[in-house]
């Protein structure tokens, strides 16, 4: 059987006070309650500033010994930058990143909706991941154009995962590039958050995953109102 790890993207916001956090939970005490309910997060902040080591660090300290951090990549690297240039961004992120140590899980890659397929810069930008063997990286394209086999041949040769958005508005080709998969659950079909089937849908698939000895990775992106807490701690329920 593979891995589980379900969580959220993100885990400080000021209306999960009133629905998650206890009211004296304070801003420093939130990651470590937070870490008590679920076994993984994923650092979204990273994706607007790049924090210091020492953040990174602190953050490992203030979890448990299996806690697993998924870190979103810049979007100065993939926005701004579109992969051009990226040996210094990545090297940049990585050695700030690795403060986490073994606590660092996969990191995510997003790409613009406006972005069309460039196999000119995505090509050395795999190659040059390779640098880093050791480390889980997932690309989240959020234009069709990219969901195609000479795509995915390029994604399993480097063993970097096909991310899987779960959203009414971003296209998804339920496929698997390396043993492990990462989903994004961004939004629901009819509403920011799921209906009992949708979850039930996923939690069949990911049991699929799970038994073919693939790990998986499951972040609720939908924060609005609390659905990702509800939304993440109802696929737990459902699986574990």
């Amino acid at each position: 059987m593979g891995k589980l790890q379900i969580g959220t993207s993100g885990w400080v916001y000021k209306h999960w006070m009133n629905i998650f956090y206890p009211a004296h939970c304070k801003n420093e005490q939130q990651l470590s309650f937070y870490a008590q309910h679920f076994s993984t997060v994923e650092i979204n902040f990273s994706f607007y500033k790049l924090p210091e080591r020492s953040i990174f660090e602190s953050w490992r300290a203030q979890t448990p010994e299996k806690f697993i951090f998924a870190v979103k990549g810049s979007r100065y690297l993939t926005h701004m930058k579109k992969l051009k240039d990226p040996t210094e961004p990545l090297s940049r992120l990585m050695e700030r990143a690795s403060g986490l140590q073994e606590k660092l899980g996969p990191i995510l890659f997003q790409f613009p909706h406006t972005w069309h397929i460039n196999i000119e810069r995505l090509q050395p930008f795999l190659e040059l991941l390779q640098t880093y063997p050791q480390q889980r990286f997932t690309f989240e394209f959020r234009h069709s154009s990219w969901l195609i086999p000479e795509v995915y041949k390029l994604l399993e040769r480097a063993g970097v995962a096909l991310c899987l958005p779960v959203s009414s508005t971003v296209p998804l080709d339920v496929y698997l590039t390396t043993p492990w998969t990462y989903i994004r659950m961004h939004q629901g079909q009819s509403s920011i958050g799921y209906s009992d089937e949708e979850l039930t849908t996923w939690a069949e698939r990911i049991r699929s995953f799970l038994a073919q000895g693939f790990d998986v990775y499951v972040y609720f992106n939908n924060d609005p109102d609390g659905y990702a807490i509800r939304d993440a701690q109802q696929l737990q329920k459902t699986l574990i």
